[in-house]
């Protein structure tokens, strides 16, 4: 029989840390779903010159976007730091 320890539980504040990761972790993939199809609809709109107006806007919003992860691990990282200051608030498998 084989003993596969998928590596130790770390719940350090209870379910309300659960939910808290879970919601931004939902909303970081959500973001990133969101980049790749601005870019590959703008990207496609390059092909032809009367929607390559279009498809600059497209690359625009995407890189603003792109701008909103660092600010959705951000703001996670400050709503943790609220219940346990001083402990981390990152794990490695964090996205």
């Amino acid at each position: 029989m084989a003993d596969e320890d998928p590596g130790p539980l770390h719940i350090r504040i209870g379910d309300e840390e659960l939910l808290i990761r879970r919601r931004y972790e939902v909303a970081s993939i959500v973001n990133d779903l969101l980049i790749a199809l601005w870019f590959v609809i703008g990207s496609v709109l390059f092909f032809s010159d009367s929607t390559e107006y279009a498809g600059t806007w497209l690359f625009l919003i995407g890189s603003i976007q792109l701008m909103i992860r660092p600010a959705i691990r951000l703001r996670r990282r400050v709503h943790l730091r609220r219940f346990r200051s001083g402990e981390p608030t990152e794990a490695s498998h964090d996205f």
